[in-house]
């Protein structure tokens, strides 16, 4: 049994991980791996996220992205590690990280009592993920923590969203969703990615967007206007059900009160840093 409230555990990782997602919007980061070489946007994303498991090749990435083409995972990979060594990415990474929490939440909080409270907050939940079966998890919980506490929140939020994210994707299997459809219906809830930005970003074309729709048309999920049917609704919330049930260990380790303050301290970064310009605008709907 549970010691938390309902979905508090969600609610702590919807505060927590976006503020770890601002690096892959940010401008810093393109600058530290332009720098490197790397001027490509979806091979700077591939080399960011993926540097952590090492000079890995497609397959490996697109296998724990899961929703990415693998053809265009395979145009970037592994020839990026020709031009940056995955240690030097990691490095570009981690100041670009700190170059992006700077900017979006000054520094009067980036060295304030509450950010050090949050990182400690955070690197205690993390002490409950697992490796088992979570292969971008535990390629960034062998990285060492960094010593500013806002770079070791940075740190924490990276090893809480992958620790989610790689139970996510179990769940996804379980639901025999593919990647597409995976990110139709998720779209479909009005909470993903516009078709826009997944179009865009993750190498599908607008054809795999509407046969994956035809798809989930035929096993009843979606209706003839491109919304989710009484079973998608069903179906989508037992996924979130599934995920947080796989995801539970760092905050019942938390516990109540700590998985509290750190949803409201992360709120409080989170809604500093939106204000500051940090998510585009047309990154989440339907359209």
């Amino acid at each position: 049994m549970s010691t938390l409230p309902p979905r508090a555990g969600r609610r702590c990782h919807n505060a927590v991980n976006p503020l770890h997602s601002t690096l892959f919007f940010s401008p810093d980061l393109t600058d530290e791996l332009g720098a490197l070489g790397i001027d490509d946007a979806r091979a700077a994303y591939f080399a960011a996220r993926g540097a952590a498991l090492g000079a890995v090749g497609a397959g490996a990435v697109t296998s724990t992205f899961y929703n990415f083409n693998h053809e265009l995972v395979a145009r970037h990979l592994p020839a990026v590690w020709s031009v940056a060594s995955p240690e030097a990415v990691l490095a570009a990474r981690l100041r670009a990280a700190d170059a992006t929490l700077r900017r979006l939440l000054g520094e009067e909080i980036i060295g304030s009592p509450t950010m050090a409270e949050a990182a400690g907050l955070a690197l205690r939940a993390a002490e409950a993920c697992t490796r088992h079966a979570r292969p971008l998890y535990a390629a960034n919980a062998d990285l060492p923590v960094p010593d500013e506490p806002h770079l070791a929140f940075w740190h924490a939020a990276a090893l809480l969203r992958e620790h989610r994210g790689d139970g996510h994707l179990a769940a996804l299997l379980a639901a025999g969703l593919d990647p597409v459809e995976a990110l139709v219906s998720h779209t479909a809830t009005g909470k993903g990615m516009s078709p826009r930005w997944v179009i865009g970003t993750r190498g599908w074309h607008r054809e795999d967007w509407d046969a994956a729709s035809g798809r989930l048309r035929g096993r009843g999920l979606l209706d003839d206007e491109g919304s989710l049917t009484e079973a998608g609704t069903a179906l989508r919330a037992e996924l979130e059900e599934t995920t947080d049930r796989l995801d539970a260990a760092p905050y019942e380790h938390l516990g109540a009160d700590g998985v509290a303050r750190l949803t409201e301290l992360a709120r409080g970064f989170l809604f500093t840093a939106a204000a500051a310009g940090a998510f585009p605008g047309d990154l989440v709907g339907k359209g």
